[in-house]
């Protein structure tokens, strides 16, 4: 780099200097001093991850699920409680059925909690919108799987 080639600094930052600092913003909702060690753990990371991997497989079973089903049985006209019955008969199918339902609800359920924790400015409607989440899920998650297991073909 020639003497010709030297950055100039602009009027923002000529003005900082070893003596005068620039500000520290610290990130929001920092840990402060107060927050206890014990309350510190890698969740965040394990919630990113699972997204990850979450991700990858709900992709591999929805496009199974979307090509045996409309592509390989004949299409959604052949869909009906006869065909559910059909398929829940086999263990296979529930488990890959069951699978969809759990990796889809806290798939979609963590990345609307990483939504609340974003936006959700005030502790109190952050509180509020997360319990509304967590039972909305859990709700799903426990009715679905006894709608799987306990599904009956002879219902009369």
């Amino acid at each position: 780099m020639s003497v010709s080639d030297s950055v100039e600094l602009s009027a923002s930052s000529a003005a900082f200097s070893p003596d005068n600092p620039a500000p520290v913003i610290e990130p929001p909702r920092a840990r402060t001093k107060r927050t206890p060690r014990s309350t510190r753990t890698n969740f965040e990371l394990y919630g990113w991850l699972f997204m990850r991997l979450s991700g990858i497989v709900l992709v591999v079973l929805v496009l199974g699920h979307l090509l045996i089903q409309l592509v390989l049985d004949g299409g959604v006209t052949k869909v009906g409680f006869a065909f559910v019955a059909g398929r829940w008969a086999s263990p296979f199918w529930q488990f890959w059925d069951l699978a969809m339902l759990w990796l889809a609800m806290l798939h979609g359920g963590n990345g609307l909690r990483t939504v609340i924790n974003d936006y959700a400015e005030q502790p109190n409607t952050r509180l509020w919108l997360k319990t509304l989440l967590f039972t909305a899920v859990a709700f799903t998650i426990v009715l679905g799987s006894l709608v799987i297991f306990t599904f009956d073909p002879n219902i009369r």
